[in-house]
């Protein structure tokens, strides 16, 4: 009997490693964790593609979605942030994740979108947990102290911006916080020779290598849903350790 090896690329050269995913495997991941078939989820993922088929894709995957909760939970954080809200799927992942007392401020520019999103927030009994604020996400963390105030953010908004918001956020949050970026490998577009003709394609491949090199956190750019780039952030000056 010959027994197939698994589907796994592995370079004699260099040693990567790493299975590439097509609809079958990432079908059997999606199934392979906790709370599969979450009514309210589910019903605002059906909702969202049936009433914005040209913007659907901007939900995060179910997977990344219970990753999100297990994270939160997992590093005890109690205020979170997100920027770029939509119809609400990851804040409700990232609110479920939070203690009975948590908070998580969410920054968005659509009135359209976010009432869909509070629709089922309320559905979901995470709406007591959130707060929305509407308008441009640079002014709304420009209007912010400068006082350490989160433990946890999630950025999936305005990609030519994503530096923006890391350099104005990053003094509000936590020694020892999350910063997750969304969409960071581009639909698979970036990590081929020659310039990025897309602005968010350079905006997006700037920010990952600024943020490998940045002092202030420890990152690694995961291949999860369209790529997290996710960032601890170091205690420094001014920082409590």
């Amino acid at each position: 009997m010959i027994v197939k090896k698994p589907e796994l690329n592995l370079k004699k050269q260099g040693g990567l490693k790493f299975v590439k995913l097509n609809e079958r495997l990432y079908t059997y991941l999606s199934d392979c964790r906790s709370k599969t078939g979450d009514k309210v989820l589910d019903a605002l993922r059906a909702e969202t593609v049936r009433k914005l088929p040209d913007f659907a894709q901007m939900q995060i995957g179910r997977d990344q979605g219970t990753f999100m909760t297990m994270l939160v939970a997992a590093t005890g954080a109690k205020n979170a942030i997100e920027i770029g809200t939509f119809t609400g799927y990851s804040a409700i992942c990232i609110a479920r994740g939070l203690p009975a007392t948590g908070r998580l401020l969410c920054l968005d520019i659509s009135e359209e979108w976010t009432n869909m999103a509070r629709k089922y927030w309320a559905k979901a009994g995470v709406d007591q947990k959130i707060e929305l604020r509407l308008g441009p996400a640079v002014e709304s963390l420009e209007e912010m102290g400068p006082k350490p105030v989160f433990d946890f953010a999630f950025i999936d908004a305005h990609k030519p911006e994503y530096d923006d918001y890391y350099e104005r956020l990053l003094p509000l949050m936590r020694p020892q916080s999350l910063i997750l970026f969304d969409n960071m490998l581009w639909g698979g577009r970036l990590g081929k020779p020659g310039p990025i003709k897309h602005e968010n394609g350079r905006a997006i491949d700037k920010l990952n290598r600024k943020l490998a090199r940045d002092p202030r956190v420890e990152s690694v750019l995961l291949s999860l849903g369209d790529g997290i780039h996710a960032c601890r952030v170091l205690p420094g000056p001014g920082r409590a350790g």
